[in-house]
């Protein structure tokens, strides 16, 4: 259900369900959570770009599963949704950059998969965004999580009350989206290929800044970042950075 590979230090993950849309599924679920633990380890990988197979990034769940779980009893539905959020827990606390490559659809989780990613990058016109879960009687409830730290509350009960798909551009227009490309496996790589440059601890240590500190208090969040500025400040990535900077100046 998912293919994947290693190139310059990039791992792409592809959703390979193009007759589902790609949909989400329990196997294809597990599936994704391996391939980020197998990932995580991997010292030769510094970036990650999860992408859909097809014209569709990712449908959401399929009919069948849907189906299926209206019937589930509230244990199974619980292990479910536990595993589930546990895949959007591991990309969200991935230590390595992720890019969402949205060449179509982004719909209900699809649509989440791809928001808890820290970039996305679309097609202007192809890719559609949209929390549709209201209009089948269900609640966008793992995935407003990520959404509101993305885009705040206001944008985010806008897209999940109405339930409204919009395009890659109006996306790119009230922030969710990052950058808009017609050939969005391309622009990941020359993004991936621009991050691989960088420190791996310190891209690990901001984004791991970034989570912690969103729900801190103003003092609290000033407190943690005295400390992460102390620990950063000792490691030889840093001490090799000044050095090469103060080269380059003199």
């Amino acid at each position: 259900m998912i293919k994947s590979e290693v190139k310059s230090n990039t791992a792409i993950i592809t959703l390979n369900r193009p007759e589902k849309r790609n949909a989400l599924h329990p196997f294809l679920v597990e599936q994704l959570k391996n391939k980020l633990v197998e990932f995580e380890k991997d010292d030769s990988v510094k970036s990650l770009i999860i992408t859909g197979e097809g014209n569709t990034f990712c449908a959401g769940a399929d009919l069948e599963y849907l189906q299926k779980i209206s019937n589930n009893s509230a244990i199974e539905n619980y292990e479910d949704s536990k595993s589930l959020a546990e895949m959007f827990l591991m990309i969200y606390e991935f230590p390595k950059p992720i890019i969402a490559a949205v060449n179509g659809a982004a719909i209900a989780g699809g649509c989440g998969l791809a928001t808890v990613c820290d970039f996305i990058v679309a097609h202007p016109e192809n890719s559609k965004f949209g929390y549709s879960e209201v209009k089948i009687g269900f609640i966008p409830a793992i995935v407003s999580i990520f959404l509101i730290k993305k885009v705040g509350e206001g944008l985010a009960k806008q897209l999940l009350l109405e339930g409204e798909i919009i395009s890659g551009k109006r996306a790119f227009e009230i922030g969710l989206v990052n950058y808009i490309n017609e050939n969005v496996l391309d622009e990941s790589i020359n993004l991936s290929d621009k991050l691989n440059k960088y420190s791996v601890e310190s891209l690990r240590m901001t984004k791991q800044m970034i989570n912690n500190i969103s729900n801190l208090s103003v003092n609290e969040a000033v407190n943690q970042c005295i400390n992460l500025n102390v620990i950063s400040r000792s490691t030889d990535e840093f001490k090799n950075g000044i050095k090469t900077f103060l080269n380059k100046e003199n």
